[in-house]
């Protein structure tokens, strides 16, 4: 501690020694991104423990422009949490701030502290017969600050809608210091900006999320899983419609997979099958649910919707979850696509949502569009279609196999194959960024894109919140050079 500046010993008499290391080796697994793209540098890490030291620390970096980079479970896909190479920084972990503070049942509502994972979540609201709504691969790492400052989706938008929707209020910490307090799940407000939606997807730009009051359903009463074979992507979205026009209240997941995505689990994942005997050039996983007491029967009614739509010829074959076990192993092939896929070999991977309707056809489209424009690639598209969320991995030509060689064909396809992908997501009226935010990866081809409004107002809010520029800088707020459409 020697060669700490005085403002870093403040910092560590806040948080005490359990909360405070410069060791490199500790350190170090939180200086790089998930996906292992991004690497950073930073004077500390700092574990506070409650909002009060949150504050306190907040308050010196006010006073002396520091830097500070907000980090949860460190599962982001975009840097959003990875300090920058300078190394002047200070990365805060929420990761010590782990309690939820309470559940009420009778009210749907749960308030936990930023650094509560979401599996955490899920198991302590099954006691109460709740349950949250929101589910993710990463549930065992990702925690509720993260996925509120990231704006998280996942499987179940379809009915219950992303993190935005989930949220009924929030406490953070300003760029000043100051804490906002604003749990009170408040369902008329007439107090102007709301800041707790500019906080959430903020992605720590604005302050720090210490804690959130989250939205509850009732626990599920029984499920009923699907896996469906049809033709094509626009097969499965007439398949969609039809399900969701007869279904909607209890039509909780539908996920289009194609059949390049199935058979890389296959190979890669242990204790996978295929769950149809023939395979299918597309195949659609299904999930209906009932929540209330006097709600249909969830394999009643998709046995009859699954068999009315056999005699429309809405779908080539379908098999049902027999027991749950089986409805987990549908899911596990759904859950495993990305884990398989960076087995199967380097690809550049897109998070980009469309308007639903034009999905199907967005994802034939672009798809030979890009493999036209740059021969040997092959595109792997599947997603969310209830929702228009379409991840689109571009993989790289078979010959490139080393390591090296795969990160050479990353850094430099990334500057071509990606900007060729996002103008195909604007001209349908797309966002090149559905779940996953914008961090580091995504910022410069934001400002490309973006009209001069969405900027304008973007700067705008940053500065005029964080004038001094300490909260998570370099992400998401595209910089003052950045060109943007208009």
């Amino acid at each position: 501690m020697s060669d700490t500046p005085d403002w870093l010993h403040l910092m560590a008499e806040i948080v005490g020694t359990k909360g405070f290391t410069r060791m490199e080796d500790e350190m170090q697994p939180w200086l790089t991104d998930w996906r292992g793209r991004y690497t950073g540098k930073a004077l500390a890490l700092i574990s506070p423990a409650s909002t009060a030291e949150v504050a306190e620390l907040v308050k010196v970096a006010d006073a002396h422009s520091v830097a500070l980079v907000p980090q949860g479970g460190n599962s982001g896909m975009v840097g959003g949490a990875t300090p920058d190479s300078e190394g002047l920084s200070v990365l805060v972990s929420l990761r010590r701030m782990n309690k939820i503070r309470d559940i009420s049942a009778d009210d749907q509502l749960a308030i936990c502290d930023a650094g509560v994972i979401l599996q955490n979540l899920h198991e302590a609201l099954d006691d109460h017969g709740q349950r949250f709504p929101l589910t993710l691969g990463g549930k065992g790492s990702a925690t509720i600050g993260g996925l509120v400052s990231t704006n998280a989706g996942g499987t179940q938008v379809l009915r219950h809608g992303t993190m935005r929707a989930l949220v009924a209020g929030l406490e953070a910490v300003l760029p000043d210091g100051s804490i906002y307090n604003g749990l009170a799940p408040l369902k008329k407000d007439n107090r102007g900006y709301d800041l707790k939606q500019l906080l959430v997807g903020g992605e720590g730009t604005l302050g720090i999320v210490t804690a959130a009051t989250l939205k509850t359903v009732p626990a599920l009463i029984d499920r009923s899983v699907a896996w469906a074979g049809v033709s094509s992507p626009q097969a499965a979205y007439r398949l969609f419609q039809f399900l969701n026009t007869r279904g909607s209240q209890s039509l909780e997941g539908f996920e289009i997979i194609p059949k390049s995505c199935l058979d890389a689990v296959l190979t890669h994942i242990p204790d996978t099958r295929s769950p149809l005997e023939q395979s299918a050039a597309w195949n659609v996983l299904i999930e209906v649910v009932r929540d209330q007491p006097d709600a249909i029967d969830p394999r009643i009614s998709i046995e009859n919707l699954l068999a009315e739509a056999i005699d429309k010829e809405l779908l080539e074959d379908a098999v049902i979850a027999a027991n749950e076990a089986q409805a987990e192993a549908f899911w596990k092939i759904r859950d495993s696509i990305s884990e398989a896929e960076r087995a199967n070999g380097p690809a550049l991977q897109h998070d980009i949502s469309v308007p639903v309707a034009r999905m199907a056809d967005f994802i034939t489209d672009a798809g030979s569009k890009i493999e036209a424009s740059f021969p040997g690639t092959a595109v792997a598209a599947f997603g969310h279609m209830g929702d228009g969320n379409v991840h689109f991995h571009v993989k790289a030509p078979s010959e490139i196999t080393g390591a090296s060689e795969a990160a050479e064909w990353m850094s430099r396809c990334s500057e071509t194959i990606s900007p060729m992908v996002h103008d195909l997501v604007i001209a349908s009226n797309g966002s090149i960024s559905a779940e996953h935010g914008i961090g580091q990866s995504k910022r410069d081809e934001l400002g490309r894109l973006s009209g001069d409004a969405r900027i304008m107002a973007l700067r705008a809010i940053k500065t005029a919140i964080d004038p001094k520029n300490i909260m998570n800088p370099g992400k998401l707020v595209p910089l003052a050079s950045s060109t943007s459409a208009s």
